[in-house]
């Protein structure tokens, strides 16, 4: 299948790309911007072709999408803390980016587009799980960017026929994630000996999902996923912030005089949760359990400071800088 991945120097869209890159073939388009990194590409270097571009370039989009059989869209601002201090980015491209993306789709007659999304455009939730016809109730920005570009790509499948399905995932963690996320952000901050930051009272709870998982999901739903049909990519583990600092504490042995408590997030939701039922029922279950995922995603960054100490090195300032604890 010939599949256009944008987004796909980022850590879920070049997973994707590492993983499927001799099943299909393959095109990456990506701004590269802070967190879109050509590194997480080499794994796969000669297997796909590469476009430097942006997603709300209409005239681009023109040129690069036809010919392809399907379109994965992975590229989005996604920090929270960022969007919390300037949204702008976030609207353009989480919302008009999206909008620019399924013109192109339709134009150019693309057989299936899947835009992958978020739990957090329903908010949050204090018990039980939101299936996918729950009501959409965004509390960050860059949630909101996110609900506006499903709702776009809703409205391109029903107005237009686009063949667009959407895929709602929890958070996830695994090799090649930019270091402001709460995994590695705290893994590299114990290898070089600093403190992590604690969010609040640490009992926000969040779904874990090994980035493997979610990228065969997403494989599936592009083959067999219905038209106009959001898809939840639920995870393996729910756990408090608490519980999981204790676990990477653990990991890397490390004591608890290393976190530092400090104020909560504007806005900060208590609890994300999925229900599956409806990808399962095309064929996908979790492989990756957390213990492992977790140890062996601790080792890898373990094993790869050349990949990420020159990111943290060079991390934009001012917009949620790499001491921040993100989601």
């Amino acid at each position: 299948m010939r599949i256009l991945v944008t987004g796909g120097a980022g850590f879920i869209g070049s997973h994707f790309v590492r993983s499927f890159a001799d099943q299909d073939t393959l095109t990456v388009l990506d701004k590269l911007t802070y967190a879109g990194n050509l590194a997480n590409l080499t794994p796969a270097e000669g297997r796909f072709t590469f476009v430097h571009g942006d997603i709300c370039d209409a005239e681009l989009l023109k040129a690069v999408v036809p010919g392809h059989d399907a379109v994965v869209n992975f590229a989005a601002e996604t920090h929270v803390d960022r969007s919390i201090a300037a949204a702008d980015a976030f609207v353009r491209s989480n919302v008009l980016g999206v909008q620019t993306l399924m013109r192109a789709c339709l134009d150019a007659g693309t057989p299936r587009v899947v835009h992958v999304s978020t739990d957090e455009v329903y908010g949050s939730i204090d018990t039980g799980s939101w299936d996918e016809s729950a009501p959409l109730a965004p509390n960050s920005p860059y949630a909101a960017a996110k609900a506006g570009g499903d709702l776009i790509a809703l409205a391109y499948a029903r107005t237009h026929g686009l063949p667009v399905s959407i895929t709602r995932c929890g958070n996830n963690y695994g090799p090649y994630q930019y270091p402001e996320k709460v995994v590695p952000l705290f893994v590299t901050n114990l290898l070089d000996g600093l403190n992590v930051p604690l969010y609040g009272d640490g009992g926000n709870v969040r779904d874990w999902i090994h980035v493997d998982d979610h990228c065969r999901a997403v494989r599936l739903v592009v083959e067999h996923g219905r038209a106009g049909e959001v898809y939840h990519i639920a995870g393996t583990t729910e756990l408090t912030n608490l519980e999981l600092t204790d676990r990477l504490l653990r990991a890397l042995n490390a004591p608890w005089r290393r976190v530092d408590r400090v104020p909560d997030r504007k806005g900060h939701d208590r609890r994300y949760s999925l229900t599956d039922a409806k990808i399962r029922a095309i064929g996908h279950t979790p492989r990756i359990g957390f213990e492992r995922g977790l140890a062996e995603t601790v080792e890898w960054y373990a094993a790869n400071r050349p990949w990420w100490e020159p990111l943290k090195r060079s991390a934009p300032k001012g917009r949620g800088e790499l001491r921040h604890q993100p989601r």
